[in-house]
């Protein structure tokens, strides 16, 4: 007996009894679905989906992989996995941000939310969650709604937290500015 597994790319007969005919075979079959595929993971860990105000399917969701060498300024829209280098600075007013295990940031990042399993070397402004993880590596302030640091996470730097803290980190940097 055959039994017929049928995938998006392609169709497999896989052999279950090697002693029947062909005209048996083609009589008696099975139709099997095929397995779903694997989520997408970097290196040798998936990023979680961490849970936001906004639905995670309707945001856009845009990669730069460790290949990627940017420098100069870097904004987005919804949301960014960086696992690449970027010297400069790292913006978006309503954008998640996600820094892979291989990603180097030199520069400041301005963020709604971000999560860090990577480096970065320079000042964090997050108005609202930011995500230490047990590898990152932070040289640099960070002021942010919420702070979160796993066990494991290298953050040198001073640290203010809640509302009135991004309030004054963000008039402390846009009159830096003019």
């Amino acid at each position: 007996m055959l039994k017929k597994i049928i995938s998006s790319h392609q169709e497999v007969d896989v052999a279950e009894d090697r002693a029947a005919t062909d005209y048996e075979a083609q009589e008696n079959y099975e139709e099997v679905a095929a397995p779903a595929p694997a989520p997408m993971s970097f290196g040798s860990s998936s990023y979680s989906e961490t849970s936001y105000s906004s639905a995670p399917s309707q945001m856009s969701k845009n990669m730069l992989s460790s290949d990627v060498d940017i420098k100069g300024s870097l904004k987005f829209g919804d949301e960014l996995i960086l696992d690449g280098t970027v010297e400069g600075e790292v913006n978006s007013d309503s954008g998640h941000l996600t820094v892979g295990e291989n990603a180097k940031i030199k520069g400041e990042v301005n963020v709604r939310a971000v999560v860090v399993y990577g480096k970065v070397d320079g000042n964090l402004l997050v108005t609202e969650r930011c995500e230490l993880k047990a590898d990152a590596e932070i040289v640099g302030d960070i002021s942010a709604g919420t702070l979160s640091i796993e066990e494991g996470a290298a953050f040198m730097g001073q640290s203010s937290v809640g509302a009135a803290a991004v309030a004054a980190a963000k008039s402390g940097s846009s009159s830096s500015k003019n």
